[in-house]
């Protein structure tokens, strides 16, 4: 809505890039790099924290880089209002910025759910459903089928991934109304949020590290 753009939609960004490369537009080509080494810059950044963090022993591996996305998207929400003075400047440093959030954003469930589940885009989700739907309506009285295996659904994969996608659906169009109402500032709420949880997480450890814990940053 900020930026007329997905800048969590990787594929099609990169689909950009072979589009623009194919008609020669090599400044939007250069854009769409860019975004793509942006949100590479943002997963990577998770990554080591992650890594760091885990290495320490500390509780909040995965509360620090949310701590980050929550910071990023606050200041993007309290002075976004002010980002429309110079849009051939701002327009592509707010898409830098999302998609390096994005990246934090992806990585972050990427690692804590050890490569099951990626948030910020919807087609593996998808394809998860559609593939436990299937097995949910396989015929499995067939004689070939009692030989070779039941085909059983996997009722739980198949609710967690429903929900994630309905919550990315009320996401998507709480955030369309509410940008398209009141602008950047409907991000506040959200960030604030973020911020608290993920502060919560580490002022414990910094408490544990401060009593002599056997870890701390």
């Amino acid at each position: 809505m900020a930026i007329a753009r997905y800048t969590s939609h990787m594929s099609g960004i990169i689909s950009g890039i072979g589009d623009d490369l194919a008609l020669n537009n090599f400044l939007s080509v250069l854009g769409g790099i860019s975004l793509l080494f942006s949100f590479l810059f943002g997963a990577a950044t998770t990554a080591v924290i992650v890594n760091w963090g885990h290495r320490r022993r500390i509780h909040s591996e995965f509360a620090l880089p949310l701590l980050i996305e929550a910071v990023l998207l606050l200041v993007f929400g309290l002075v976004g209002a002010n980002l429309n003075l110079y849009l051939p400047l701002t327009v592509p440093t707010i898409a830098l910025l999302l998609c390096f959030v994005m990246g934090l954003q992806n990585a972050i469930v990427t690692k804590a759910s050890k490569a099951e589940i990626r948030t910020t885009h919807m087609t593996g989700v998808i394809t998860d459903i559609g593939i436990e739907l299937g097995k949910l309506v396989y015929w499995n009285k067939s004689e070939e089928a009692n030989k070779k295996g039941y085909v059983k659904v996997n009722q739980e994969k198949l609710k967690t991934h429903l929900w994630i996608f309905g919550m990315f659906l009320m996401g998507g169009i709480i955030g369309a109304i509410s940008f398209k109402r009141v602008g950047y500032i409907s991000v506040v709420p959200l960030s604030l949020s973020l911020v608290l949880i993920a502060s919560l997480q580490i002022y414990r450890d910094v408490v544990v590290a401060m009593r002599g814990g056997d870890h701390g940053f």
